[in-house]
């Protein structure tokens, strides 16, 4: 997937562009798209902590990391409209994250 938008935001993973929904161009990093085209390319489907550190970082972290929750609060805070009451990046306790589109 090239480009995507939801809730009014737009995501290019090709020029490594995005805008949340008010047109206000969001910088992130070579990591933080990684972990969004991930959660996106599996949407409605949990993904574990786990294949998240495979993939993005390409080798698995001590659970006690936080880096992943760091980058789901940024992404909430940029992408949702109400960020205590996320639309399309969620936790699942024990589990790990869900993106809906």
């Amino acid at each position: 997937m090239e480009k995507i938008s939801f809730g009014g935001n737009k995501v290019n993973f090709r020029s490594y562009e995005c805008y949340n929904r008010t047109g206000q161009e969001v910088k992130l990093g070579k990591k933080e798209f990684m972990l969004l085209k991930l959660l996106i390319n599996n949407n409605n489907e949990v993904v574990t902590r786990d294949k998240i550190f495979q993939s993005v970082w390409g080798h698995l972290i001590p659970p006690i990391s936080r880096s992943i929750d760091n980058y789901i609060w940024r992404f909430r805070k940029y992408f949702e409209e109400d960020p205590q009451n996320p639309k399309h990046f969620h936790s699942v306790r024990g589990q790990g994250y869900k993106f809906k589109y």
